[in-house]
């Protein structure tokens, strides 16, 4: 299903792009009210349910944003960023926290090995519950696998991760 998707057909290709064109100015109700313009059955397709995802999350709608992320990685499960936002989303939703954010990057760190914002991210959940020697570990592994200046200084203004920003200088 994910990969027999056709794309969004004038005027609902316009009104995506429209809302594309909102999110880029900031503007997150207007991107929704534009996305409200697509022809209802049209509203699950993998594009507009991205930038769905978007809108909550400028909104910080983190429950409604956890359940997009859910269906998009049901829909293109070899999607890594689609695990990544979900576990984002499921960290800041209602009832739920780090412990399930965890569990899901978890999974998609078995699947997809090189991409280093999951080890990332799953250094900014161990950070945050303490346990620094594994957050460092997490660490290690994204300065090894991938552009390690860039994710140094990502890591340096990462709220989540201040509890290392004198290890991580050091390095």
């Amino acid at each position: 299903m994910a990969n027999t998707m056709k794309s969004l057909q004038p005027p609902d290709s316009h009104h995506l792009s429209a809302a594309i064109g909102w999110l880029g100015l900031g503007n997150w109700q207007e991107a929704n009210e534009e996305l409200e313009k697509i022809t209802p059955t049209l509203r699950a397709h993998p594009d507009v349910l991205e930038v769905r995802w978007q809108i909550y999350a400028k909104a910080g709608r983190w429950d409604l944003a956890a359940e997009i992320a859910h269906a998009l990685v049901q829909i293109k499960p070899l999607e890594p960023q689609f695990w990544i936002w979900c576990g984002y989303a499921t960290r800041r939703m209602p009832g739920h926290g780090i412990p399930q954010a965890k569990e899901i990057l978890a999974k998609a760190q078995v699947l997809f090995p090189k991409e280093s914002l999951i080890p990332y991210n799953l250094a900014c959940y161990e950070c945050q519950t303490g346990n620094l020697k594994a957050a460092w570990k997490w660490l290690e592994k994204v300065f090894d696998a991938g552009d390690a200046k860039r994710f140094k200084l990502m890591a340096l203004e990462d709220p989540d991760l201040e509890p290392l920003w004198v290890q991580i200088g050091e390095i």
